[in-house]
């Protein structure tokens, strides 16, 4: 078995800046954003050392981790927000500029109308337009099926769509 701590550090390099991202738009700051993602890590890590074989998919891992610190943040906080409409910081994580630009207006867009729309369509946005992430890989970390994701990303996209066309 290859170093564990050099596998998940390539885990890390490769995932924090979607983790962080994708727990940024649900949170309405950054340093609680960075928590969390920081949180999401560590408790994959605490999973990760002691037997990389338990995790089937790690970036679902991730993600379904990251969703459940955020519902947790919440649950404690008593309420439910989203990022206000300012300005979200992205991590620099060595893209290019080009790249940092559109992701950037992606996520401006995005961020405009998506607190208007329910929390499983928030998710699922964000996961596949976002972050790229296949449906099939959507549909494991939201625990449905691929049918059932389609279905859900539809549906966020014409809640979205309408929220767009009332402005």
């Amino acid at each position: 078995m290859a170093n564990p701590k050099k596998e998940f550090t390539k885990v890390y390099d490769e995932y924090i800046a979607k983790i962080y991202r994708f727990v940024y738009l649900k949170v309405n700051s950054q340093a609680i954003a960075e928590d969390l993602a920081s949180e999401a890590f560590l408790r994959t890590w605490e999973v990760f050392k002691k037997d990389t074989g338990k995790i089937d998919n790690i970036q679902a891992f991730l993600y379904k981790t990251a969703n459940n610190l955020v519902i947790d943040h919440y649950r404690q906080k008593g309420r439910i927000n989203i990022v206000p409409t300012s300005e979200v910081r992205l991590m620099d994580t060595g893209e290019d500029l080009h790249e940092k630009a559109a992701i950037s207006s992606d996520i401006e867009f995005i961020k405009k109308h998506l607190s208007d729309i329910k929390n499983d369509y928030q998710n699922v946005i964000i996961m596949h337009y976002l972050d790229d992430l296949p449906i099939p890989e959507v549909a494991r970390t939201l625990e449905k099926t691929e049918g059932a994701t389609r279905t859900l990303l539809h549906r966020a996209l014409k809640a979205l769509k309408e929220k767009t066309e009332q402005v």
